[in-house]
């Protein structure tokens, strides 16, 4: 059997993961440096939207919580996720399925360079109404989401369900 690194697509899906990791990384830094969060640590944009500052130590939301001493094993199962997904593109032949490769492959990485930057996840994003609040996320979490939601989105009604 041939390793194969490259197929016809993978440049295609490899815009989507280099259009996800600066885009993400790009947010992060902007966040970081160019708002004052003052003393609550949190901006008022919306009704419904705020910029916060927080750091995830965990996996997904917080779940799993390593501390700083465990982003090394959280950093790098990102960094073996991302690599499987490149040799998954690799091999494609729809472009539905190399985007969202390429989205998933972003967004692990997005986290990956966090993890080995300041030892956490940087999340700023924070969605809520009526009094209920979903968890805190940044922009390789949606690139993430996303991917995962359009190879869904393909198995079940794209040429990929045929």
């Amino acid at each position: 059997m041939k390793l194969r690194l490259a197929g016809p697509l993978t440049l295609y899906g490899g815009l989507f993961a280099l259009a996800a990791l600066a885009i993400d990384q790009g947010t992060k830094l902007a966040v970081l440096h160019g708002v004052d969060f003052g003393e609550t640590g949190k901006v008022t944009l919306t009704p419904f939207l705020d910029i916060v500052y927080a750091w995830n130590t965990g996996i997904s939301y917080g779940l799993f919580a390593q501390g700083v001493d465990g982003w090394w094993l959280l950093g790098g199962l990102k960094i073996v996720a991302a690599v499987v997904f490149w040799f998954w593109l690799a091999r494609v032949d729809r472009r539905l399925e190399a985007a969202a490769l390429g989205l998933l492959i972003g967004g692990a990485l997005g986290n990956a360079i966090d993890r080995v930057a300041y030892g956490a996840v940087f999340d700023f994003v924070s969605l809520h109404a009526f009094g209920y609040y979903w968890y805190v996320f940044n922009l390789s979490d949606v690139a993430i989401v996303a991917g995962v939601g359009l190879l869904l989105y393909d198995s079940f009604f794209g040429d990929a369900a045929k």
